[in-house]
């Protein structure tokens, strides 16, 4: 009872540390569990483990076979997990570059890590080639907390992020059909009947998981399953799924429930979105219990098996020739530049998935008698912590060594879609400027997408936001919602965050003509709140420009826009820059030359020199 508590309690602190530190939770999570397992048995008394998985007659958490049914379901959920992020549609959408890297360059790093692989230990090629497989796997909880604090064009941080988010569950698919490949020849060569049953764990692994999707779908549609029941039920389905498959085509359940998690997402539901928190949650608590447990199994005997100069060759040639060539094959006319290249080159973390399968296809093929499957788990895991410890330690000096270190983050963040926000947003954009647009509002958030805007469906007050490395370069923040409450608290929580350069908000209507309330945050203009914003856009959803002669025209040009409720102040131009025009605009120094940029009806100048507004036509 008290190990199985110590797990769980170390597992929940490790990934508490990964938070504190901004670090792959892997990492502690792997490090707690080799002190506590291979490593202990270095300094107790005994010479024993202070965690021992695996039963021997005396102690252990888990007899016989039992360990390896843990890790097969707790695996079975997490690539469920990572088989509902994976959408259709994100994959057409993406660019070039995304589209070969989980395609050509997970073809090299699958060929050149099993030659490595085979040549510098002399592995066979099945268990070369498995060992590639698994080292394809990445993903986005180990590339975020790498990312999250180093300012990056929003290309390369996109290209990470999606890398990430796409080859987790391609590679795990593509793992899990290599080892079941290996499977099936298990007793030899590679005959006719291993070849049919290698088509059989296909055959299954895919109708299960393509039926049983379906079916699961059409049972959340007609709301067959009580909402209460939804997310218990779907993880009893899971495993059902998993162990169903596997007895009628051994080691075909994780293939079904990978194809079951990638149908399953690319289904219209309308508690998706519930389903994967939940399957997150359930994860996080899988992993760190998973993650424990699998390093505290590894014994000093497997460790010794990679303490060699040839451990250090091979993690050389996957980090420094492999990656980056994956990686210059995959953006060939791309339109990247080379140091672009060389940092992405540079950041290539293997993920939690490679750990977790790593560990249960080795012990199953050692178990098997598979020679040379005793060296697939202390690899894998070397490459894992390799690759993490040296991008975590260094990627923020290597993107400033490669001047891909952005020293000031001028993107803008607007919180809030509406068609006020739009036609603020286009203006920007024109103006090259880099704007994200994020909403709650599906349908505002589908029409700026529409308008060739980048745009977010979040939720501010949801902790993912501040993880989206792609929002790194940021450094503005506007918030422009009609709701006064969201205004304040994405100030509140987002400044420092997103708003290093400046963060703003629209005036509250008890705010207006009120001197004493004007915010030193406000945006604008102190006599025109959202409401006003959005009547002046419906009307006159226009911006004009206007050329700023002196001082005093600018404040007589601010006077009328107080007087007139159609005329809203916006920004300021000069020398390639853009000012945003605040509430207190009477205390704004204006360089003779520079650009005013209003929305609402047309200020025509006259000879005279004598201002008017011309009404605009609908």
């Amino acid at each position: 009872m008290l190990e199985l508590a110590g797990i769980i309690i170390l597992g929940i602190l490790a990934q508490w540390m990964a938070w504190r530190l901004k670090i792959p939770a892997i990492l502690p999570l792997i490090i707690i569990g080799l002190l506590v397992g291979p490593i202990a048995s270095l300094y107790t008394a005994d010479a024993s483990k202070i965690i021992e998985p695996m039963w021997n007659g005396e102690n252990g958490l888990f007899p016989g076979d039992s360990l390896f049914y843990f890790v097969s379901l707790a695996i079975s959920i997490i690539l469920f997990e990572g088989g509902l992020t994976l959408k259709r549609d994100e994959i057409l959408n993406t660019g070039p570059v995304i589209g070969k890297l989980i395609s050509v360059a997970v073809i090299i790093t699958f060929v050149g890590g099993g030659v490595a692989a085979h040549y510098i230990f002399g592995l066979t090629w099945k268990i070369s080639l498995l060992f590639s497989a698994l080292i394809i796997v990445t993903g986005p909880t180990v590339i975020t907390p790498i990312l999250r604090n180093i300012p990056l064009k929003k290309d390369v941080s996109s290209i990470l992020k999606w890398e990430g988010i796409l080859i987790d569950p391609i590679g795990a698919l593509f793992a899990v059909l290599v080892f079941e490949f290996i499977s099936a020849g298990a007793g030899g060569e590679f005959t006719l009947v291993a070849l049919e049953e290698f088509g059989k764990i296909v055959l299954f692994g895919f109708s299960f998981g393509f039926s049983f999707a379906h079916a699961l779908a059409f049972s959340i549609k007609k709301k067959l399953i009580p909402h209460y029941l939804l997310n218990v039920f779907t993880l009893a389905a899971v495993l059902g799924v998993f162990v169903l498959s596997d007895s009628f085509a051994h080691e075909s359940g994780l293939l079904s429930v990978v194809v079951m998690g990638m149908v399953l997402g690319n289904i219209n539901l309308p508690n998706i979105k519930e389903l994967l928190y939940f399957k997150e949650s359930l994860s996080v608590l899988l992993i760190s219990i998973l993650f424990i447990l699998l390093a505290a199994n590894i014994n000093m005997e497997d460790l010794y098996l990679i303490y060699r100069w040839e451990t250090l060759v091979l993690f050389a040639i996957m980090a420094f020739i492999i990656r980056p060539l994956g990686v210059f094959a995959s953006s060939i006319n791309s339109g990247l530049k080379l140091n672009e290249k060389l940092f992405i080159s540079w950041v290539g973390p293997r993920g939690i998935v490679a750990a977790g399968i790593a560990s249960l296809f080795g012990s199953k093929l050692v178990s098997q008698g598979i020679p040379g499957a005793e060296y697939i788990t202390p690899l894998v895991f070397m490459i894992v912590l390799g690759t993490v410890l040296l991008n975590a330690t260094t990627a923020r000096m290597f993107a400033k060594i490669v001047g891909v270190f952005l020293k000031q983050s001028n993107g803008i963040m607007i919180v809030g879609a509406s068609k006020f926000s739009r036609v603020i947003a286009k203006y920007l954009k024109e103006h090259g400027r880099s704007v994200v647009l994020v909403d709650t509002n599906a349908n505002n958030i589908r029409i700026a997408k529409e308008s060739g805007l980048d745009a977010v469906t979040a939720d501010i007050y949801s902790d993912s936001i501040s993880d989206d490395i792609e929002f790194n370069n940021i450094g503005f923040l506007l918030a422009l919602t009609g709701n006064s409450q969201i205004n304040d608290y994405a100030i509140e929580r987002f400044e420092k965050r997103f708003g290093e350069n400046g963060a703003y908000r629209l005036v509250h209507s008890n705010e207006i003509n009120n001197p004493n309330k004007n915010p030193v945050t406000g945006l604008f203009s102190a006599t025109d709140d959202y409401v006003n914003m959005m009547e002046v856009t419906r009307h006159h959803g226009k911006i004009h420009e206007i050329t700023i002669k002196s001082q005093e025209h600018f404040e007589g040009l601010i006077e009328i826009t107080k007087t007139d409720e159609d005329i809203v102040p916006l920004f300021i131009r000069h020398d390639n820059a853009i000012d945003i025009v605040p509430s207190m605009s009477g205390k704004m120094e204006i360089e003779e030359g520079s650009i005013l940029a209003y929305i609402g009806k047309e200020i025509v100048e006259q000879a005279s020199g004598e201002v008017t507004m011309e009404e605009e036509q609908d």
